[in-house]
């Protein structure tokens, strides 16, 4: 099955930027890093998960190591359990290319993982795809520059405010801001929000 295809209903959560990576040249999906541990201190981003998970599901797709037990079970004790599904990558022993040894579990992580490896954690977590469905049109740093959110005097204002008037983690970047605003709202109902 040609999962990258297709455009995935849920959201997949992963631990870090490499996981995020590794899964992007394989699914087209919403993906969103704990970075880490940072979730357990970030009341936003659980907020942010909370509503995602009730509007389209969560998937988690977290690491087979001791930390990655940690992160799903802490995933699992916020989100409603009718959203959310875990995905489970084998316990395979290993080093990721980029790093210079192994972890201390010695255990590959979902980057390390390959294409059927974490394809088959996603289908018996109960992926789901629309086939021929054609993703959401991204909201781009440009609609953020034409919206006064980015390159103004008063953007880094307008840009606090919006995310506080969303409920939206505050640290988002422009480009992780764009994908968030991507996965709720559409540019109309973005601009709508603005006025």
């Amino acid at each position: 099955m040609a999962i990258g295809r297709y455009a995935v209903n849920e959201v997949i959560v992963v631990e870090g930027k490499y996981d995020k990576a590794a899964l992007s040249n394989i699914v087209d999906a919403t993906i969103i890093t704990t970075d880490g541990f940072r979730l357990f201190k970030d009341p936003q981003l659980r907020r942010l998960l909370i509503r995602l998970a009730k509007e389209r599901g969560v998937i988690v797709l977290t690491d087979a190591d001791g930390a990655g037990l940690v992160i799903r079970n802490h995933i699992s004790g916020f989100l409603p359990p009718e959203t959310v599904r875990h995905a489970y990558i084998p316990e395979k022993e290993g080093k990721e290319r980029r790093k210079a040894a192994p972890s201390k579990s010695k255990l590959l992580g979902v980057e390390g993982m390959d294409r059927e490896a974490i394809l088959n954690a996603l289908r018996n977590a109960g992926l789901t795809h629309v086939p021929g469905a054609a993703p959401r049109r991204p909201i781009t740093k440009a609609d953020l520059y034409a919206w006064g959110l980015s390159g103004g005097v008063d953007s880094a204002k307008q840009r606090r405010a919006l995310l506080e008037k969303l409920d939206l983690p505050r640290n988002l970047s422009s480009k992780a801001l764009c994908e968030v605003l991507t996965m709720l709202y559409d540019k109309g109902a973005v601009e709508k929000i603005l006025t």
